[in-house]
């Protein structure tokens, strides 16, 4: 399994880190979680993952607060980021208006569209 494409997932609802972990486990790829934007820079910055799908609303650091870090990174800046949101459709505007880093790869509204998603890590990662 050395071989499989690994995913970090960031999000502070357990069960949403859980049912994504079995959801990219089952489908071949290697899944690692962080509670929040803080850990889950720290983890992608060790773990260098393939793929990366971050929670929006998070405590102690946010996934927008993230996702700016990463892209600010040389060893982070080219993952793919697929941001998750409960927000609306407002959110996806204005972060992709925002002049200082790029738009995410993607944006998925919870509850989130499992096939989609598969199908979005499948045309990112492979």
């Amino acid at each position: 399994m050395s071989d499989s494409k690994k995913i970090l997932i960031v999000d502070d609802e357990a069960d949403i880190t859980k049912w994504l972990t079995l959801l990219f486990e089952e489908n071949g790829y290697q899944a690692i979680s962080a509670a929040d934007g803080a850990d889950g820079f720290d983890k992608a910055e060790k773990e260098l993952p393939n793929l990366i799908v971050l929670d929006i609303s998070m405590p102690v650091e946010s996934g927008v607060k993230m996702y700016r870090k990463l892209k600010e990174s040389d060893k982070t800046s080219e993952i793919p980021v697929i941001m998750l949101t409960g927000v609306t459709p407002e959110f996806e505007n204005f972060i992709s208006s925002r002049s200082q880093v790029r738009a995410p790869e993607a944006y998925f509204e919870k509850p989130v569209d499992k096939e989609a998603l598969l199908e979005k890590a499948k045309e990112l990662v492979g």
